[in-house]
């Protein structure tokens, strides 16, 4: 494929750029035509392909079904939605699953008797926005096999999430419309981290003709062994554009549901978090990742969550990430660095937590979500979403890392912004511009995403335009997607 008359984002001077195997071999002005298929750019701006490097995409396609509970303020807000929900169901016993309530900031917790008093005969499964905890009337506790008299959180509640699919089965047939949605926005590329063998989903989807995204195919504790059976090191192909991805597990909890693991005490119980799984456990299984060539991704939110993780990673040698790393010791964004571990942030969640963290970490916001202090340490920064708790939505992602608030507000710790060069460049995958070896991944608009803007307000509300400014997508050489 040749493309012409390509404007790169940020510069002026337009180039043709070529693209042969799947990657870019040549870049510059007024290139020969050969034998290529030719996308006339005329013009247009273009960025290298986007990235989410943190996709929940099983439970992204389950989200199709599920209905909205994010407006839900109480636990009483909570049981009038589904109380509505309940009243408008064609079917009388069909499951019901809510998502997107924010229990961190509720005054009480709420019981299971409470929700049954409004189910009807639906099984009801209410997920909370972060996906840490979900609250289940007592046919839903039953159907999965647990009783609890209020909401299960963690690694219990993890069981059963993992499981929707039994009773919210519209999980795959949604995925190619998903995948449609995120490539109308310029994405070429995610790690998937759904709760699930995802090189065995992979390679199924491949197989029935869904390959137009680059995949990094995650995977579990419960998932190892199989894993380490494929002999497959992580970046090596399972299947078109699939690829094995890394080994993840969840350290500890969350902000929204009071379980991240902090060193000093926060919210209402004034307890620190929850430790899903200790430092020993964690550096046996990086070191069996290791070994096998495996890179290990450690969901770590709490500033303790985060010390014990990068303990682990730095006893193996294990190659490997953080996720989330919301907040951290101030010696371990040094640590982060020196030990070559990247850092996976998903910029929108700030977004969500702000009144959690102005109630809860006032204390220590000053170490919460400090991009611009990782990147000039010399972290390797990449930004996603964690799909469905926020959008899978890379312009959305860069506004809050460039502004840290809605434009509209005044932005929070402005000290931590990025500028948009900066967030666009760890939304492409390490990947900056269109130079020979580089992935054959374009996107064109139809406006300059890096156009100068007086302030951090009016660049986070340029780059929220760009969503409706992608005409192509290309990913290794092939229309993807065009408007």
């Amino acid at each position: 494929m040749l493309i012409t008359g390509v404007r790169p984002a940020g510069g002026v001077a337009a180039v043709d750029i070529r693209i042969a195997g799947g990657v870019v071999t040549e870049s510059g002005p007024a290139l020969a035509r050969r034998h290529d298929e030719v996308l006339d750019a005329d013009g247009r701006w273009a960025v290298p392909g986007l990235w989410d490097h943190h996709v929940h995409l099983g439970q992204l396609g389950a989200r199709e079904g599920w209905f909205d509970t994010s407006a839900a303020r109480t636990p009483e807000d909570l049981l009038w939605l589904v109380a509505r929900r309940v009243a408008a169901a064609a079917n009388p016993a069909e499951p019901l699953i809510g998502f997107g309530a924010r229990p961190s900031l509720w005054q009480r917790s709420p019981r299971r008797e409470e929700l049954d008093l409004v189910s009807g005969h639906h099984l009801v499964v209410l997920v909370s926005g972060d996906a840490h905890s979900g609250w289940l009337n007592t046919a839903a506790q039953r159907r999965f096999g647990v009783s609890h008299p209020g909401p299960v959180s963690e690694s219990e509640w993890f069981a059963i999430f993992s499981r929707l699919d039994e009773v919210s089965p519209a999980a795959e047939t949604s995925v190619p419309a998903v995948l449609a949605r995120a490539a109308a926005l310029g994405i070429v590329g995610i790690t998937d981290l759904t709760f699930a063998p995802t090189f065995e989903t992979w390679a199924e989807r491949v197989a029935s003709g869904i390959d137009t995204v680059r995949v990094r195919a995650g995977f579990y504790p419960e998932h190892l062994d199989a894993a380490l059976a494929t002999g497959r090191r992580t970046g090596e192909p399972i299947a078109g554009l699939a690829t094995m991805g890394p080994f993840k597990v969840i350290t500890d909890g969350s902000l929204g549901s009071l379980t991240a693991y902090c060193d000093e005490p926060y919210g209402p119980r004034g307890d620190t978090g929850v430790q899903n799984v200790g430092r020993d456990e964690l550096t046996a299984l990086a070191s069996r990742c290791a070994a096998a060539g495996l890179e290990v991704t450690f969901h770590a939110i709490g500033d303790r969550a985060c010390a014990v993780a990068l303990d682990a990673l730095e006893r193996s040698g294990a190659a490997g990430c953080l996720e989330h790393a919301q907040l951290l010791r101030r010696a371990d964004v040094e640590r982060l660095a020196r030990l070559g571990v990247a850092a996976s942030v998903q910029p929108a969640h700030l977004l969500d937590d702000l009144p959690a963290l102005r109630s809860l970490w006032a204390d220590r916001g000053e170490r919460a979500y400090v991009f611009r202090s990782l990147l000039d340490a010399g972290v390797t920064l990449r930004l996603g979403s964690d799909a469905p708790v926020a959008p899978l939505d890379p312009w959305l992602a860069m506004a809050a890392a460039v502004h840290r608030n809605s434009p509209e507000d005044e932005p929070w710790h402005p000290e931590q912004r990025l500028t948009a060069a900066e967030a666009l460049r760890c939304s492409t995958n390490g990947h900056p511009g269109f130079s020979p070896g580089a992935p054959g991944d374009v996107v064109l608009l139809t406006a300059d995403p890096l156009a100068p803007q007086p302030d951090s307000a009016a660049t986070a509300a340029h780059l929220l335009s760009m969503r409706r400014q992608v005409t192509t997508t290309v990913v290794a050489g092939r229309v993807v997607w065009a408007g």
